[in-house]
């Protein structure tokens, strides 16, 4: 038996006493714990970034649910829905949303509520929805999906239906040139420095409103016409729904020996006959100079407007509309009145000999309270009576009331009554230089915009 151990001996017991030190070392590490916390973590850590993905895909599945829920409760009120019902309108924006949502991948079923009612004060709408988005990674912690919820609202103004009456002053006055560059083509070109074209019918040498004609002259009447008629092309592009304005046309009479209140267009909704009706709006004629001593502007009229007009609504429907008078004038009355507030001049007609009280002053307001306490509107563009320093007449008739103590517009007894007549906010002054076309359309907006507020 030899002592010493084999080789191989040797060799087993050395493994053994290093796999025992290992052995041991690794039992009392300190941070061995970090591998098996680590084991531990990978799962929840797992869910988390699972989770993160799929809020993700919910996400982006919510903003395009709430942009089509905006976009179906302006669909609700928008301008085309409010020619139809409110339960038309919930209809159409429920099936639009419905539409929509299908073609979201992300989405696995959807609900949608929709409520559109109409009040004194417009058309709201309301709409609430939800869904639901099929997960990928939390479905292994049994969460297969995540509910979405979303909601939008919208409102307009219902629009307000109305009735306007257009008057317009045609008498002689309104023959006057149109601006300084008119007025002063005229007076240069008639002996007696005349700047009205007036439209006498025994022609030449009185019949000024042919030499204006012929001159090329612009008068306040031409651009009266021509403004009514652009008028309509406003109205009409400013309607909400079909046949939401009605006009009607007059004028203070087509002839002196007729003078009163005309219809040159009954009140109608056909917008685009209203303006070719308004091509036949022109200068009152006079038969011969100072035929009934002049007194052709007569705003009685408005008392003849007053019967003309039917008791107003609230312009909530169509079956009661709103009523406005659109009153177009430079604000002189020239007419036979004894009980005028000022000094008169008794005339004689040429050709009859008939006398008249011939009164000249700035329109009585109060013609216009009778019309306002109905309920009427009134809608005033008082187009600025020029001063003709060279016109003598003038200088002593009118001037004092457009200067003299009252000093000049808007201070003017003229322009201060004209403002009178009107319902508040609802007053327009346009001068010489300034376009009626433009006066008449901004006048138009507020009158429409005062409406809608009221409601």
């Amino acid at each position: 038996m030899s002592l010493c151990p084999s080789l191989t001996t040797i060799l087993h017991r050395a493994g053994l006493t290093s796999l025992r030190r290992q052995a041991r070392r690794f039992v009392g590490h300190r941070h061995g714990n970090v591998a098996i916390v680590f084991g531990v973590a990978m799962l929840p850590l797992a869910l988390a970034v699972g989770a993160a993905v799929d809020y993700s895909v919910a996400n982006r599945a919510k903003a395009a649910l709430d942009a089509y829920a905006d976009a179906a409760a302006l669909l609700a009120v928008n301008k085309a829905s409010l020619s139809v019902s409110a339960t038309a309108a919930q209809t159409n924006a429920v099936n639009f949303f419905k539409a929509q949502a299908a073609g979201i991948g992300d989405v696995k079923s959807s609900t949608v509520a929709i409520s559109v009612a109409d009040g004194t004060s417009g058309r709201s709408a309301v709409v609430n929805y939800s869904a639901n988005v099929p997960t990928a990674f939390m479905s292994l912690a049994n969460i297969k999906t995540m509910e979405i919820k979303g909601s939008a609202t919208a409102a307009s103004s219902l629009p307000s239906y109305i009735d306007f009456y257009l008057l317009l002053d045609n008498t002689p006055s309104m023959g006057v040139g149109a601006t300084p560059a008119d007025v002063s083509k005229m007076v240069a070109n008639t002996s007696d420095k005349c700047a009205f074209a007036c439209h006498q019918m025994d022609v030449a040498p009185n019949d000024y409103y042919g030499l204006a004609k012929k001159l090329g002259v612009t008068t306040r009447i031409d651009v009266v016409r021509s403004a009514t008629q652009k008028l309509m092309d406003t109205a009409s592009s400013s309607q909400i729904v079909s046949s939401q304005f009605r006009m009607a046309i007059y004028t203070f009479g087509a002839a002196a020996q007729q003078a009163g209140l005309t219809r040159i267009f009954s009140l109608s909704s056909s917008l685009n006959s209203a303006k070719t009706a308004a091509n036949n709006i022109d200068l009152m004629t006079v038969p011969y100079q100072n035929y009934a001593s002049d007194t052709d502007t007569n705003f009685a009229v408005l008392s003849q407007m007053n019967s003309e007009i039917t008791t107003p609504g609230d312009g909530a429907t169509s079956g009661a509309p709103q009523k406005v008078l659109f009153f177009v004038s430079d604000g002189v009355a020239d007419a036979d009145n004894p009980s005028c507030t000022r000094t008169t001049t008794v005339g004689q007609d040429p050709q009859t000999g008939k006398k008249y009280t011939r009164c000249q002053e700035p329109l009585n307001p109060a013609l216009c309270t009778v019309i306002k306490n109905r309920g009427i509107k009134i809608a005033v563009l008082y187009t600025t009576y020029l001063a003709l320093p060279t016109n003598a007449w003038y200088m002593t008739w009118i001037d004092p009331f457009n200067q003299g103590p009252y000093g000049p517009s808007p201070n003017s007894k003229i322009a201060q009554n004209m403002q009178s007549c009107a319902s508040p906010g609802l007053y327009f002054e346009v001068s010489p230089t300034q376009g009626i076309a433009e006066a008449m359309t901004a006048l138009f907006e507020k009158t429409v915009q005062a409406a809608r507020l009221t409601k």
